[in-house]
């Protein structure tokens, strides 16, 4: 029996991720480094399936839509031309008297710091560039400047004649990419959520000028809709916020964000906009090139217009844990109060799909039972995990990492060769024939 779940704070989330392996702070051995973060096992295996999740979907799935990836270093002019070198900029203001540091549009009143409560010590704002600066080349001079990118859509912009000509495809047609951007923020935080370092899924869109382009928007909505419905997150968590004319960019004819109910509040996670032709048109203004689709069927040739779908990766990771995360108050076999942490991960995007036990590590004949089990499992394409020890630890374990089923090998499989599997949501556990075990999964373990 279980008792109604409590809503968890960021601060039990975050605690868990590191003990049980998910997220580190970064170069902690040194006092960490504010906004940068490393994937523990656990953390890496779950990053990868909402990866490939998104991968799947946006691109394997689909007939029109091509995989890309573009170098993280782009010349600078890129940056000028999609207005990031002159614009991509946040306010900052700083209290003079505990020094501490803030964007301006996160404060409510400018008369008063939020930290130390002292009046009149804050200074005015000041705008700060959001792009990292590197330099390529032996001399750290301007001719070397450069960025890192801060976002990942860009390099499918200037490269958009050499896909679609190599590609063979015309509009409407979209171009995929899962990469690397980096952004100097002034406040990072809300762990994983605001960092300087992140991975972007970009989905962009290229349609004809056929009246049917806010048809097409309105499907892309629905489709990420779809996404997050078809992974568990709860909708109840979600929302899709339409930004009002006032609200979204000049160029945008429509713009949709996508945001979860965190702990600290609704944060967005993605935003999917009708951007019209502001890109191209931006690149082929500033770079001379033509940028346009050539149509062979008509001899003519227009700028095609853009649907994106701009979704960080490290956000929805976030998103599947804390979506996932439940403390439950339960009665255990004997009758006495117990509680427990789970994780009640998507099969698909669970780290590991099965854990399987050996009830007694000092039995040979159990631990070699097991590990084969282990091994047949995980060569039947499951993510597996082998572990021994007291069987309720064991179970506790694997609820705190998310794993959908437990197979245990005891005495009783040496005589009629099954085994227990245990479901981490219900508890419920029954026997199964050990050489049935790949086919049970299969079916219980949805992509």
């Amino acid at each position: 029996m279980m008792a109604p779940e409590r809503s968890a704070t960021m601060e039990e989330i975050s605690a868990l991720a590191k003990r049980r392996g998910f997220v580190f702070p970064s170069s902690e051995v040194y006092g960490g480094i504010a906004g940068l973060y490393d994937y523990g096992p656990l953390g890496a295996q779950l990053k990868s399936n909402v990866r490939q999740a998104w991968w799947r979907e946006m691109v394997l799935a689909r007939q029109d839509v091509v995989p890309f990836e573009s170098s993280i270093i782009m010349h600078p002019l890129v940056w000028k031309a999609s207005g990031h070198v002159d614009v991509f900029v946040d306010q900052f203001i700083d209290c003079r008297h505990c020094k501490h540091r803030f964007r301006a549009d996160h404060l409510q009143s400018f008369e008063q710091c939020p930290n130390c409560g002292m009046r009149g010590t804050l200074t005015e704002p000041r705008d700060f560039n959001l792009m990292l600066r590197t330099n390529v080349g032996p001399l750290e001079d301007s001719a070397s400047l450069a960025y890192l990118r801060p976002e990942t859509a860009q390099g499918i912009f200037v490269n958009f004649k050499n896909i679609y000509q190599t590609a063979r495809k015309k509009p409407p047609f979209g171009v995929a990419q899962i990469g690397k951007a980096f952004r100097n923020e002034i406040t990072p935080g809300n762990f994983t959520f605001r960092m300087r370092e992140f991975d972007q899924m970009e989905l962009e869109f290229f349609v004809p000028h056929d009246g049917r382009d806010l048809d097409w928007y309105r499907e892309w909505v629905a489709a990420r809709k779809a996404w997050y419905s078809r992974y568990g997150v709860r909708p109840e968590k979600l929302r899709f916020h339409e930004l009002s004319p006032d609200e979204r960019p000049h160029y945008a004819q429509a713009c949709t964000d996508v945001e979860y109910e965190f702990p600290w509040g609704w944060g967005e996670l993605e935003s999917i906009a009708h951007r019209g032709t502001y890109d191209l048109d931006a690149h082929m203004r500033l770079s001379g090139k033509d940028l346009t689709f050539f149509d062979e069927a008509t001899k003519s040739k227009y700028t095609p217009i853009l649907i994106e779908s701009s979704a960080g990766l490290d956000r929805t990771t976030l998103v599947v844990l804390v979506d996932a995360y439940a403390r439950e108050k339960t009665v255990d076999a004997n009758g006495k109060d117990a509680e427990r942490v789970v994780l009640r991960f998507h099969p698909a995007i669970a780290p590991v799909n099965v854990a399987v036990f050996s009830l007694a590590r000092n039995k040979p004949e159990l631990v070699e039972r097991a590990r084969r089990i282990e091994a047949e499992l995980r060569s039947a394409g499951m993510r597996t995990q082998y572990d021994e020890g007291n069987i309720g630890q064991l179970y506790r374990r694997q609820d705190e990492i998310g794993t959908p089923h437990c197979v245990t090998v005891d005495y009783d499989t040496l005589e009629d060769a099954t085994v227990t599997v245990r479901d981490r949501d219900s508890m419920a556990q029954e026997r199964v024939a050990s050489d049935a075990l790949a086919a049970y999964f299969e079916e219980r373990l949805p992509t």
